[in-house]
């Protein structure tokens, strides 16, 4: 099992966290939207008990474990799209999305 970041959006976060005191990145599925479950992501100040620790490029991902099975695989890729720009989940198990791209189902 493994959670893996893109170079590119690696140095996006380690730009972050350079800036502030913290121990990684925090993913997470949470249940919402119209397809069931969207992607969850913070800087984590502190690693919980239970989380389970993943290295990539140099970047700390933190994952708890109810969210594991739907994150396994996935890619982190930090893209710039004409004006907009942020985080891309490549996730394999996605099997539809909603058509805004806020939710998916598994």
């Amino acid at each position: 099992m493994a959670i893996t970041l893109t170079e590119n959006a690696a140095r996006h976060v380690q730009a972050f966290l350079a800036k502030r005191v913290s121990v990684g990145l925090r993913l997470a599925v949470k249940t919402s939207g119209c397809s069931g479950m969207a992607y969850a992501i913070e800087f984590a100040d502190a690693a919980d008990q239970d989380d389970l620790h993943f290295e990539s490029h140099g970047v700390t991902l933190l994952i708890d474990p109810k969210s594991l099975p739907y994150l396994d695989g996935t890619e982190l890729d930090f893209v710039r799209e004409g004006l907009n720009e942020g985080f891309k989940f490549n996730n394999p198990n996605v099997k539809n999305q909603c058509g805004c791209g806020e939710s998916f189902a598994v």
